[in-house]
């Protein structure tokens, strides 16, 4: 081994940084963070602040990959909640999990997170009660908005705290794992370089799932297969959504279609925010895309993202590589495509003069005109028409001939690994943590989890904090 270190983390996303921090509070430990992107300052997407050129599928692309993860580009919500956004309770438990969930809020706190939380009061009961009428279940949860240009300044303060604690390696790329005996012993990185190490803490991200899950393969761990989030954003006036967004700000809203009986939610809320684009999909890219809102910055309307969950069952057992599929499929038609919902209803494609004179001008100035129905599955179409007519009941307006929808949005998670109640792998000392994992599916679990693993580990090295 060229280097070896106590603990080498793999991926430099809230999992990984969090994990990092609470390492960093142990003495004596060595340390290593290894991230495949660039820093937080070299982060920088041409598609942003209206840039007039198309999506340049950089690798890796700076809005998922690189300090901070995908989190640092997010609209930064924090959901100080274990019902929503993974599945850590699943591990540790409900008392432990809200515990390590308090825990990560403080810590947000400290680096600048806002006070002020969304989603209590009086005021949300009665949301929760009107969407019983329309056939919706609304789970309310705390939300802290942070802000997309505030989610860098964040990340920004962890790195400068941890530089001077920790070894901080960017763009190198872990390739593989080093195991001997069923035991972790390092990485292998795109350098040629072997790093031993004592811990191994892998925390890719969504952006490297599917990496994660070819390690997996190749190691013979055992996978459960996670479901894929297919689906379109919604964009709409701000004002219509005003009422439910000022009280909750990203409301959870789940619907079962009638045809299908397929599970339909919504994902990212982002009131007066922008729709984006990104590249994803790790080594085979796919254009998606997404949506951000800022805590400085307002736009006149709202998006959000309606995804309908599949859960395949043998012997399918390639999810990831559908998702792909049906995103290439809009990009072979155009890219990221935006189709009116009146259009939608009457079975024609939408085109710019259409969209030119509809009340609502689409905030993604790069998505192309075009028909949904040539991307998304019927079943997926369906469920998400039937959502939209449920949410106009809820908040007229939802359902306007003017709507736009985007497409297509999909979310990859990795198969699940195999883990005990403290993110260990069936490998001895190596843990796997995070949004990549399939643990968690948002900036507080994927958080809370680094912080788990990291826990073990110095209660293994016996390490005094």
């Amino acid at each position: 081994m060229s280097r070896n270190y106590d603990v080498v983390i793999v991926g430099g996303g809230p999992s990984g940084i969090f994990a990092a921090l609470e390492l960093s509070q142990a003495k004596g430990l060595s340390v290593l963070l290894l991230e495949r992107g660039v820093d937080i300052e070299r982060r920088r997407c041409p598609l942003l602040h209206g840039s007039e050129v198309s999506c340049l599928s950089c690798s890796p692309c700076h809005l998922v990959c690189g300090l901070g993860g995908a989190g640092a580009f997010s609209d930064g919500k924090l959901t100080i909640s274990s019902e929503v956004g993974g599945r850590i309770k699943d591990y540790v438990g409900e008392k432990r999990a809200q515990e390590v969930i308090s825990y990560v809020d403080q810590v947000y706190l400290k680096l600048g997170a806002p006070q002020e939380l969304y989603g209590v009061g009086e005021e949300v009961e009665e949301w929760q009660r009107k969407a019983k009428f329309c056939e919706l279940r609304l789970t309310p949860v705390p939300i802290r908005h942070v802000g997309t240009e505030n989610g860098r300044k964040l990340v920004k303060l962890t790195r400068d705290y941890l530089s001077s604690r920790i070894d901080l390696q960017l763009e190198t790329k872990a390739t593989s794992v080093i195991t001997e005996g069923g035991e972790a012993k390092g990485v292998e990185t795109d350098k040629g370089e072997r790093i031993g190490s004592r811990f191994l803490i892998l925390a890719p991200g969504r952006e490297g799932s599917d990496w994660l899950r070819q390690e997996a393969r190749r190691l013979g761990l055992s996978m459960d297969i996670n479901p894929i989030d297919l689906g379109v954003r919604v964009e709409v006036p701000a004002a219509i959504m005003e009422s439910l967004t000022s009280a909750l700000y990203e409301p959870k809203l789940e619907f079962y279609s009638r045809r299908f009986d397929d599970r339909i939610r919504t994902f990212c809320v982002c009131p007066h925010g922008e729709v984006i684009l990104e590249s994803t999909g790790g080594e085979d890219p796919v254009v998606t895309v997404n949506g951000h809102s800022y805590a400085n910055h307002d736009t006149q309307n709202t998006n959000f993202a309606l995804l309908v969950s599949t859960t395949f069952t043998y012997p399918f057992r390639e999810p990831i590589a559908y998702g792909k599929y049906v995103a290439h499929l809009a990009n072979l038609l155009g890219g990221v495509l935006v189709q009116r919902l009146g259009d939608l209803e009457n079975g024609r494609r939408s085109t710019l003069e259409r969209i030119s004179r509809s009340s609502l001008a689409p905030s993604l100035a790069h998505a192309v005109p075009g028909d949904l129905s040539f991307a998304l599955p019927f079943r997926h179409l369906q469920g998400i028409m039937e959502m939209i007519y449920a949410l106009d009941k809820l908040v007229p307006g939802v359902a306007s001939p003017h709507t736009l929808l985007y497409g297509v949005e999909v979310k990859f998670y990795s198969s699940r690994l195999k883990l005990d109640g403290d993110f260990q792998t069936e490998v001895r000392n190596m843990f796997a943590v995070g949004d990549g994992a399939g643990v968690s599916r948002g900036l507080i679990q994927a958080s809370a989890s680094g912080v788990v693993a990291a826990r073990k580990i110095i209660q293994e090295i016996g390490a005094s904090k």
